[in-house]
């Protein structure tokens, strides 16, 4: 649970708490007021090396000092509790789907990716007027590939980009599935399209017009691309359920300081009975989404199937951090929802949430064939 840390994780998070106060809080105020993000970013990356953060996501054999999945957890809801765009940039790119890259996917995108020389982008998604998915067709060395990605994360600023495609020979046959890495500059690569999305900007959808890639392009062997692509989707999760639940604290604490505050009708919000009921039915549920977060973490560290549990915590977190943060927009009122206020904002961020790695309903339908099928998961 978030009380049962060990020691040295305390002082972790206690490190964590002062590198906020230190270097986030007077950054953020300073990007409210104008200042340049790239320089304070390029700040606070110094700061978070100096400090041991920047790598704690990065191999150890490429210099990192990696956490377990429970300190990242913790970080990564203290990031987000700060309710500052400035905390992307404190820990250093990870290796993503190329943590196994040996030989020249090593050299041509996993290494300038941890040195932050280059940026990736991941392609899962197809347009729903699709003919078929996106599809490569192997010839001796070369996969020639041929589609359309519609939801690109981080496209538009990507150096490349890792899509899943379904290979086959050039008589057709199914030769099965494969992440394969994709030069933005390459010849057939053409965007149709960048987007802002509720929770953010810099997504793109490509178009693949018979790009020709060598085979050692593809991430592992032939048939693994939709595991791979899976297991990444599955890290990112966990990711998102810790951020919900930071969200979900700063969002508690603003209400709670709003609630105790003096209000137009002479007396606290705070002291009708009807809204105590509803603060404190956020509470509870942020109470129990923690407790399911800070559980999935450790059954992944324990290095079991953490799929369905993973699943569980994705879900009822973002789906707890909606209702803390609609409950807050209702109970601060108008105000909220004027856009530049800090609730309006956050209501676009976790209402996307929901949907990203995996739409909820989506995932609950994994977990049943999980347990039904599989006989996965744990209560």
């Amino acid at each position: 649970m978030p009380d049962q840390l060990s020691d040295a994780l305390w002082a972790v998070k206690e490190t964590a708490s002062e590198f906020l106060q230190k270097e986030i809080a007077p950054r953020t105020v300073q990007l409210r007021e104008g200042a340049s993000e790239t320089k304070l970013a390029a700040e606070i990356r110094a700061a978070s090396k100096a400090a041991g953060f920047f790598t704690k996501t990065q191999p150890e054999g490429f210099g990192g000092s990696p956490a377990s999945v429970l300190e990242l957890t913790v970080l990564r809801e203290l990031w987000a509790s700060a309710n500052s765009p400035l905390t992307r940039h404190i820990f250093g790119p990870g290796p993503g789907l190329l943590h196994q890259a040996e030989g020249l996917l090593k050299t041509h995108y996993l290494d300038p990716q941890l040195a932050g020389d280059k940026r990736g982008a991941f392609g899962f998604t197809e347009p729903d007027n699709a003919a078929r998915p996106t599809w490569a067709v192997l010839e001796g060395e070369t996969l020639t590939i041929t589609g359309q990605k519609s939801y690109v994360t981080g496209g538009e600023r990507a150096d490349f980009l890792s899509i899943l495609v379904n290979v086959e020979d050039r008589e057709g046959a199914k030769l099965g599935t494969a992440m394969v890495l994709v030069d933005r500059e390459a010849e057939g690569v053409r965007q149709t399209a960048s987007f802002v999305s509720m929770e953010g900007g810099g997504h793109a959808a490509f178009r693949f017009d018979a790009v020709q890639v060598p085979s050692w392009q593809m991430v592992g062997r032939l048939g693994e691309g939709m595991p791979r692509a899976l297991a990444n989707i599955g890290n990112v999760r966990l990711m998102i359920a810790a951020e919900a639940m930071g969200v979900s604290l700063w969002a508690l604490e603003y209400l709670r300081d709003h609630l105790l505050a003096p209000h137009r009708s002479g007396a606290p919000l705070g002291d009708k009975e009807g809204v105590r009921l509803r603060y404190a039915d956020l509470r509870i549920k942020v109470f129990a989404a923690r407790s399911a977060l800070y559980r999935a973490a450790r059954w992944a560290d324990a290095g079991q199937n953490s799929v369905n549990e993973v699943i569980a915590a994705k879900v009822f977190c973002t789906e707890v951090a909606g209702d803390v943060v609609d409950w807050a927009v209702q109970l601060v009122g108008g105000q909220a929802l004027v856009v530049g206020h800090p609730l309006e904002a956050l209501y676009r961020k976790v209402r996307s949430m929901r949907l990203v790695e995996g739409a909820n309903d989506l995932l609950r339908l994994n977990l049943a064939k999980g347990n039904l099928e599989l006989d996965k998961g744990v209560i």
